[in-house]
């Protein structure tokens, strides 16, 4: 009999990426780690940036993705419940992963409550409201004028002009765990966390964006888990029913000898 009893959590994958040139391998990766929990799996986490660039025109979607989309597609049908956070990469999802693949879509962080425990989760891009240029620039990106007027430019176009700017992105330099170390009272996810456990009752805040992979324990109890990326570290958190951990795959616990030690 097969026990579907653990949730896993992964983001920052950045499939399709014009500035790595491993592509295909870090997908082949990905779908043997996915066969792999599949068994354990009640539910799977995709927590913002998983494409490195997506935008679904009427008729039209990026190409590639093949085995993720078939992996994805098998574990539904196997009784998976998957959820896909947008990420500032692939904000642009609209209904074709709902309709085509079955995932349920988030634009926005949501809290969920498992085994009692309260789980707030989010790709962790725009949390803080002090980053004007960051805020309107989203906003920008999610209006409904300026998604009508990019699907007016030819898909050619259009994936050319992403690609360019993925290059100039944290993409190209993917281990920020010394920068984050030393700015660590700066960081938004990190001011957000403890300012929202002061207010609401939460155990774990789950975020990705920042390419690095943390497990912090918060002044009031709750924890933060940032979950890394699937560029060099390939790191995945997993709940078992009780706890939350941190773990890169090959499946190596990473809890002790990976995370960065936050006062």
């Amino acid at each position: 009999m097969v026990v579907r009893d653990k949730i896993y959590f992964i983001s920052d994958l950045h499939l399709g990426a014009s500035a790595l040139d491993n592509n295909r391998e870090r997908e082949l990766h990905l779908v043997k780690w996915l066969k792999e929990i599949e068994p354990s799996a009640k539910e799977l986490f995709l927590v913002g940036d998983i494409f490195d660039f997506w935008y679904e025109y009427k008729y039209v979607v990026p190409k590639g993705f093949v085995r993720f989309f078939g992996q994805l597609c098998h574990m539904i049908d196997q009784g998976v419940e998957i959820h896909f956070f947008t990420g500032n990469h692939d904000v642009w999802a609209f209904d074709y992963l709902q309709k085509e693949i079955g995932l349920k879509v988030y634009y926005k962080p949501k809290m969920f409550v498992r085994n009692g425990k309260k789980i707030f989760v989010g790709h962790g891009d725009g949390l803080n409201p002090d980053d004007t240029g960051y805020l309107l620039l989203n906003k920008v990106f999610k209006s409904k004028v300026a998604q009508r007027l990019f699907s007016w430019i030819h898909p050619d176009i259009a994936f050319s002009i992403a690609n360019r700017w993925s290059k100039h992105s944290r993409l190209s330099h993917p281990d920020e765990s010394e920068y984050f170390e030393a700015n660590m009272n700066k960081e938004e996810q990190l001011r957000f966390a403890i300012s929202f456990e002061s207010v609401e009752k939460v155990d774990y805040l789950i975020f990705g964006h920042r390419h690095v992979f943390i497990d912090h324990q918060l002044p009031k109890g709750a924890r933060l888990i940032i979950l890394g990326e699937w560029i060099q570290t390939f790191s995945y958190a997993v709940f078992d029913g009780e706890n939350i951990s941190l773990r890169k795959y090959p499946m190596e616990d990473t809890t002790t000898n990976h995370t960065l030690s936050l006062p």
